[in-house]
């Protein structure tokens, strides 16, 4: 049952409708779980963390906070190493998002905009066989840079205790505490805050689908500020006759790797490249066995390598697709590049996979998904910034501008107040 290949134009809808139809993960069942435990976090504070944690994870919890620079740990040198690459490159790519506030005269008014960060955050990071501290670096440090004053890391406890990485990363991203409660209760305990935990005015990071429903049902409720929804791992690769077909089938299986219901897309004019990453990907299977009932099901049944006539419709279907991760692998990658519109993160060129986007290039790899990339952006400083408009008006403009507001509060029915307000303070009342 190997990966289908399509041959499509634009008018194939019946062939590549479906990978449009933007998957994104069903909630309901998690939201209708996860409601009582918001309730019972919200209402009972640090008694239900308690009692949940010791529910779900079954461990008993003395408290629910740690300070990481009171806790020794022993990271060896070459996870150091890396791990300080990626944050210097993260930090280096982020700083250059820096936002300054600004003035201008406009009409002889002074107008502008003041930045000012979110007052406080909180970033989770998963628990067990999904630890992610990459995520870590991701959330946090964009945050740090946009000025961020209050940050704290929710995780779940281990019997074997907090995982010294991320430990050592709260220590060295130099964040308030570690709060040891994982799932929708440690989002509750984030969003209304409780005895031992402050509240957060906004949360980012990955996990299940009970942390996603909690997540979404309190940004609902503007609770908290979250990351954009988030859906399967998705990669889009737009490739011509010279890209190599073993690097490809590498991108795809990496993001196959992620789960099941994670989707790789190749985009080609290229039949004959198309039978080569087809015939990679079977390959693959057999040398890099690892999670094979996961990959493959990831390949045969989300995943597709789909054949246009021109490199144009693959650009184009890129852009309706508007995949989280974009990979272009031709001949002119810069050329392909100036159409595209729409996509969560672009790798250029054949030494660019996904992968080192996730770790240690510095871009972030918090992304929207699921097509979000069409109104939503990758997470970055201007996540955490607010924009604060101002004006200073002249009493020269208010003068010359009275006879406007005096014409368009009519016109909309408010006048009374409205046209007044600015009426007073003209001549006409002296």
């Amino acid at each position: 049952m190997p990966i289908p290949i399509l041959s499509c134009d634009r008018n194939s809808k019946e062939k590549y409708s479906r990978f449009l139809s933007g998957a994104r993960e069903d909630l309901t069942t998690a939201t209708n779980r996860v409601l009582p435990i918001l309730e019972e976090v919200r209402t009972k504070g640090d008694l239900a963390l308690f009692s949940y944690t010791e529910k779900f994870d079954g461990i008993k919890l003395d408290k629910l906070t740690i300070d990481p620079k009171t806790i020794q740990t022993n990271i060896d040198s070459l996870t150091k190493e890396a791990f300080l690459r990626a944050k210097s490159n993260i930090e280096a790519f982020h700083n250059a998002q820096k936002r300054e506030s600004w003035t201008k005269t406009i009409d002889g008014n002074r107008l502008g905009v003041k930045y000012t960060p979110v007052p406080s955050l909180a970033v989770y990071a998963p628990g067990g066989k999904a630890l992610y501290p990459s995520s870590v670096l991701m959330g946090i440090i964009p945050a740090k840079i946009a000025g961020v004053p209050r940050i704290q890391l929710i995780t779940p406890p281990q019997k074997e205790g907090i995982p010294e990485i991320l430990i050592w990363l709260a220590q060295i991203l130099e964040i308030d505490r570690i709060v040891t409660v994982g799932g929708a209760q440690g989002i509750a305990a984030a969003a209304y805050g409780t005895e031992s935990v402050p509240k957060s005015e906004y949360i980012v990071g990955p996990g299940n689908a009970y942390v996603a429903a909690a997540k979404s049902y309190l940004s609902g409720q503007g609770l908290i500020g979250i990351d954009s929804p988030a859906g399967p791992s998705e990669v889009c690769i737009i490739a011509d006759g010279e890209a190599n077909p073993k690097w490809i089938a590498c991108d795809m299986l990496s993001q196959a790797e992620h789960g099941e219901d994670s989707s790789a897309i190749l985009l080609t004019t290229d039949q004959t490249l198309a039978v080569r990453v087809r015939n990679e990907l079977e390959i693959a299977f057999v040398e890099r066995p690892k999670r094979l009932a996961m990959k493959q099901k990831a390949i045969y049944e989300n995943s597709a390598i789909l054949v246009f006539p021109s490199m144009n419709d693959c650009i184009w279907f890129s852009n309706e697709l508007a995949p989280e991760h974009l990979e272009i692998q031709t001949k002119d990658n810069d050329s392909v590049f100036s159409k595209i519109e729409h996509a969560g993160s672009v790798f250029l060129g054949p030494y660019s996979p996904v992968a080192m986007g996730d770790y240690i290039s510095g871009t972030n790899h918090i992304l929207p998904t699921a097509r979000g990339s069409r109104i939503y952006s990758s997470l970055g400083v201007d996540t955490f910034l607010k924009r604060v408009t101002f004006q200073e008006v002249t009493k020269e403009s208010l003068e010359t501008l009275y006879p406007f507001v005096k014409l368009m509060s009519e016109l909309e029915g408010l006048d009374e107040e409205h046209g007044t307000s600015v009426k007073v303070r003209t001549k006409e009342t002296k």
